[in-house]
């Protein structure tokens, strides 16, 4: 008998599906997972709330800085070298938040892990440009983005039980053995995807030199730009959702968690709908329906705060909008971005990444200056960043605006 060559790579695209699903929710955990303890971290180190929402940014910054450094040196060296070395030092990192003795130091190992964890996230993503492109990258990263977007989801919810047995530092502790298992996983079930022969030559300084020439590019900014804004919106809430929604409306962090849930379950559903409309309509008009959708969230979100209308309801409903506009914009803004560029995908998935959580460690802190007893400054950050990703798309592609709509 013959063998089934169809199951076998069924089968095969299954694990190397799974795999990489488990590698990208460092971010998402590293991010997520302690925010229901974050006001009892910021009590327990005598912290002010912008000072204590500066482990999160340290995070965000370190994510943004992995990805830059890990994206360019695994165009040279390869993808499992960079991985195995952040995976071991985001373990590492994990433990060392767990004993923190201060809020600075927690600060400092906070940039650490985030820089470890970076480097799993864009070797990720890098992986996927490696064994594919176009329609059949962004369908792909369609299929990837809902454990990325689950992770969210999830992540709140078992930081949230975690604290009825242990502490923020028992969360910490369980994100360093997520890390020793995903060192095995990966270890076990990732083979080098990048041959020797498609290396990239020339050391780090060709690196930075094609760094500097995607950062150039005006269609690769039409896409990286808009996407970078609409992921800096929802790291901005969840820099300070926590505050607002335990603090201003009083939900507790078990209610916060479920909350937080609604939104992943947004994310999830539109990046499969997205997944399956890809079949049928161009990757970048599916795109510019996200940037529609994440404009129309922010102007309901600006509404809602600008007015007052301050019950739960009329925030949480504006934000589950803005995060389903990111199931559409995401995935297609990796393909289209990547695209023309297979030999640096390391570092256009550097940059693409780093963009985001670099906005979002930058508008994080506004939430927690502004203060949290209202929703205004959480929902004036994330309103102009919304609002601001269309422009940016527009500004960027006026040009080619006609030719988009007649196809």
């Amino acid at each position: 008998m013959g063998r089934d060559t169809t199951g076998v790579a069924r089968q095969s695209r299954l694990r190397f599906y799974l795999v990489l699903a488990s590698l990208t929710t460092l971010g998402p955990f590293s991010l997520d997972m302690y925010l229901p303890g974050l006001p009892a971290l910021a009590s327990e180190l005598r912290s002010t709330e912008s000072t204590s929402q500066l482990t999160l940014t340290a995070c965000l910054f370190g994510l943004a800085l992995g990805q830059l450094v890990a994206g360019p040196i695994s165009d040279i060296t390869g993808r499992r070298l960079p991985l195995m070395v952040g995976i071991v030092t985001y373990t590492i990192a994990s433990i060392f938040c767990a004993v923190a003795p201060s809020i600075y130091s927690l600060i400092g190992f906070r940039l650490l892990q985030g820089i470890a964890g970076g480097a799993a996230a864009v070797i990720a993503t890098a992986v996927v440009r490696d064994r594919f492109t176009g329609r059949a990258a962004a369908q792909f990263f369609s299929l990837l983005l809902l454990v990325t977007l689950i992770s969210p989801l999830l992540a709140p919810i078992f930081g949230g039980e975690l604290l009825l047995v242990t502490s923020w530092r028992g969360v910490f502790l369980a994100l360093a053995v997520i890390g020793v298992g995903l060192l095995l996983v990966a270890t076990l079930g990732l083979p080098e995807t990048l041959p020797r022969a498609q290396r990239r030559r020339g050391g780090l300084r060709n690196a930075v030199q094609t760094m500097g020439r995607l950062a150039a590019d005006r269609a690769f900014l039409s896409y990286a730009v808009p996407a970078a804004l609409g992921g800096g919106a929802i790291f901005t809430y969840l820099s300070g959702s926590s505050f607002v929604l335990e603090r201003a409306f009083g939900a507790s962090p078990q209610v916060y968690g479920l909350m937080f849930a609604l939104n992943g379950v947004a994310l999830g559903v539109s990046s499969q709908i997205n997944r399956w409309l890809l079949g049928r309509v161009s990757t970048e008009r599916l795109f510019v329906v996200g940037l529609v959708v994440l404009s129309a969230g922010g102007v309901a979100l600006l509404i809602a705060v600008s007015l007052r209308l301050e019950s739960l309801g009329s925030v949480v409903a504006p934000v589950m909008l803005i995060f389903a506009s990111n199931g559409f914009i995401a995935p297609n803004s990796l393909a289209l971005a990547l695209s023309p560029h297979p030999d640096a995908a390391g570092t256009g998935s550097a940059l693409l990444g780093s963009w985001r959580y670099a906005l979002g460690g930058l508008a994080a802190p506004l939430v927690g200056i502004f203060g949290s007893n209202s929703a205004l400054p959480l929902g004036l950050t994330m309103s102009i960043l919304c609002l601001g990703a269309g422009l940016a798309y527009l500004g960027l592609r006026s040009r080619h605006i006609d030719a988009i709509c007649a196809t």
